[in-house]
């Protein structure tokens, strides 16, 4: 596992996690399932030790792995797609965990996987790791119900957790959809990039991180494309 100072955020499924250090929040980013190469996110608070895993993905031996002994006390789901949950019942059978998804997306995540969800966020919501707490962000389009968390250490250098909703070079897919497309685009413009600074650095569900600064001057340019 990297040190913290060593953090690129490119990780591979089989490879090692990477780990960094945003104030009182520890972040460990691995990757699972080489065919969808999905992100999974493990959020350690360090001054309890509580810990939340974003999206039991896939691979539920490795999660629970780096999940240790020091137990879980909360699933998030970014969204309701199928390769973001695969691991949710594993992990919540072993460890108890709560489960919190978008209002919107849990009756689905209920559906796919057996496991009912135990609280529903929305705007205004809050997720707590131990002392940190994540706003919860709600950016429908790719799902109805898909949700963003942002955790502010006070350095002026915000952590943003965007699921599928958005990445580096574009939004999510909406399978060509214009209204979910519109409607993606701007919640992702109003909610994201008018809310938070450039130097906000975010995690998607897939690949490679960025920051808000490196992708806000191609905003028109995805409008304009249409995806």
């Amino acid at each position: 596992m990297t040190t913290p100072n060593d953090y690129t955020g490119e990780v591979s499924p089989g490879g090692e996690p990477q780990r960094r250090i945003a104030g009182s929040l520890e972040i460990t980013k691995v990757a699972v399932d080489p065919q969808m190469s999905n992100n999974c996110y493990l959020l350690r608070c360090r001054d309890t030790g509580d810990q939340v895993v974003i999206d039991a993905a896939d691979d539920a031996p490795r999660l629970l792995e780096l999940i240790g002994d020091a137990g879980l006390t909360a699933v998030v789901t970014t969204h309701q797609h199928w390769d973001h949950h695969r691991a949710l019942a594993q992990v919540v059978q072993a460890t108890g965990a709560t489960v919190i998804a978008g209002e919107p997306d849990a009756d689905a995540i209920t559906e796919q996987t057996g496991v009912s969800v135990d609280q529903r966020v929305g705007e205004g919501d809050r997720v707590a790791v131990g002392t940190c707490s994540l706003g919860v962000i709600p950016v429908a389009g790719h799902t109805p119900g898909s949700i963003c968390l942002v955790y502010d250490d006070g350095s002026g250098r915000p952590h943003l957790f965007t699921g599928d909703s958005l990445f580096p070079g574009g939004v999510g897919n909406t399978q060509g959809d214009s209204d979910r497309f519109r409607q993606l685009i701007d919640d992702v413009s109003t909610r994201i990039f008018d809310a938070l600074p450039d130097e906000t650095w975010f995690y998607p569900g897939h690949g490679n991180d960025s920051t808000l600064g490196v992708e806000r001057p191609h905003l028109d340019e995805w409008r304009e494309r249409g995806w």
